[in-house]
């Protein structure tokens, strides 16, 4: 059954999300504030790199099942379904700025001409939904009317890299609701995604809130221990490779978020586990001490790889360093939070001369960071073109997949300090470097 759904923002969650729900028949109008932004969609422009995300756009485009529109009033005369999906960035003190999603709640209140179904996708605090209820409650009285809105929480789980795939084929459907009626029509608008009917998990609003602040926050963790862990096996001389194969053999923990590296960024995790700590603190618990020692051990990590790099050559200012990686996660180029920004920023201040690749990246990379010394290359190997050593901060396939032999060749010192643990130890050894990784013997 097709639905009519106004998607509230044009960021990476609603453009993704009003995009694949068009693929699945729906008629879907997308509202942003951004006039550019959206006259670039309406063009077929995608302002984000999501592998595949072109393609669906402009299936929904030519469909006629998709369009952009920065008319408040038009877009949310559309909807049957009001699916707020604005920014909720950080504010100084670690909660989430909820004040996009409070003024699409304003302007859902001011335009409806009769019920709607309000989705909050945005990550909010616990409790959003409530308030979101109540600003759209005060807009309709003010109007002097009076039409059924239903305040729905369904977070969004949402990889960078492989969204589409998430979304068409998820893991679960985390539905919050207050009544019934809502889980039943909630469940309509995703029956093309409904291949069990264990998939959509159904909870009050404010559980469906917190569900997805606790799975970043798991994972977040995760990360952040095996972080810790990888520096112990260095100084134990262990391989934090074997102790990774032997956890994740066990049913109970599981194979996924154990590697070791150079720590977690991107829009999410830093910013899910700053806000719920921030949510234990103004909720009277004092804090969270499990995540507050998360977010410090990976604030550590991201210079791990510099505090090696000095061990070793003590006057940086001396070094041409080649750098391979700006986003903090293959097939994105998403660089907010990302171990690039610190590592280079300081290089930088360290008076290092940097080369740096990236494949998708580096654009963005430049806008975020406005590091002027930074040479920028086309090639992976054209970075490594006159440089003393090389430093590797995101995990690109086709980084892994060059001849380690080249390094002996291209770098003046012969060294590589590894943040994502992409070679082999045999293989860097007889390539004839010396080989820093994170939690893994140094070979050479």
């Amino acid at each position: 059954m097709s639905h009519n759904v106004t998607v509230i923002g044009t960021g990476y969650v609603g453009l993704v999300t009003g995009a694949c729900l068009a693929d699945l028949g729906h008629h879907v109008v997308c509202l942003d504030v951004d006039a550019a932004r959206v006259a670039k969609l309406q063009a077929g422009e995608i302002p984000i790199y999501e592998p595949g995300l072109d393609d669906v756009v402009a299936r929904g485009i030519s469909s006629g099942r998709l369009a952009f529109t920065t008319d408040v009033a038009a877009a949310t005369e559309h909807g049957d379904y009001q699916m707020i999906a604005v920014g909720t960035p950080q504010s100084e003190d670690g909660a989430a700025n909820v004040s996009f999603v409070y003024t699409a709640a304003r302007n859902i209140g001011a335009h409806i001409t009769r019920p709607v179904i309000v989705i909050d996708k945005s990550t909010v605090p616990v409790g959003t939904g409530d308030q979101v209820r109540d600003l759209i409650a005060a807009e309709l009285t003010a109007r002097g009317v009076d039409y059924s809105v239903s305040v729905v929480s369904n977070p969004e789980f949402l990889k960078e890299g492989a969204a589409i795939d998430d979304l068409m084929h998820p893991d679960r459907i985390v539905v919050g609701v207050s009544d019934s009626a809502s889980a039943e029509k909630m469940a309509s608008l995703y029956a093309g995604l409904m291949d069990s009917p264990d998939r959509m998990l159904i909870t009050d609003v404010r559980s469906a809130e917190l569900i997805k602040y606790a799975a970043n926050a798991m994972l977040a963790t995760r990360i952040s221990f095996m972080n810790e862990l990888a520096r112990l096996a260095e100084l134990l001389d262990a391989n934090i490779d074997d102790v990774k194969l032997g956890m994740g053999s066990d049913v109970r923990i599981g194979p996924k978020f154990l590697n070791a590296g150079a720590g977690y960024g991107g829009s999410c995790f830093p910013k899910d586990v700053q806000a719920l700590i921030h949510t234990a603190q103004s909720n009277g618990m004092g804090g969270l001490r499990i995540l507050e020692a998360v977010e410090e051990v990976n604030t550590s990590q991201k210079t791990y790889l510099l505090e090696k790099l000095e061990r070793e050559f003590p006057d940086v200012s001396a070094l041409t360093v080649a750098v391979w990686g700006l986003a903090f996660k293959p097939h994105t180029d998403d660089v907010r939070e990302a171990t690039s920004v610190t590592l280079l920023s300081r290089l930088v201040n360290r008076a290092a001369r940097i080369q740096a690749f990236d494949p998708v990246a580096t654009e963005a990379f430049q806008n975020y960071t406005h590091l002027p010394s930074v040479i920028y290359t086309d090639t992976a190997e054209a970075a490594l073109e006159g440089a003393d050593v090389l430093l590797i901060l995101t995990e690109w396939p086709e980084f892994s997949a060059v001849d380690p032999r080249m390094f002996a060749a291209k770098l003046a010192r012969k060294t590589i300090f590894d943040g994502r643990n992409i070679f082999t130890l045999p293989a860097m050894e007889k390539a004839g470097v010396t080989y820093h990784s994170i939690g893994r013997p140094t070979v050479g």
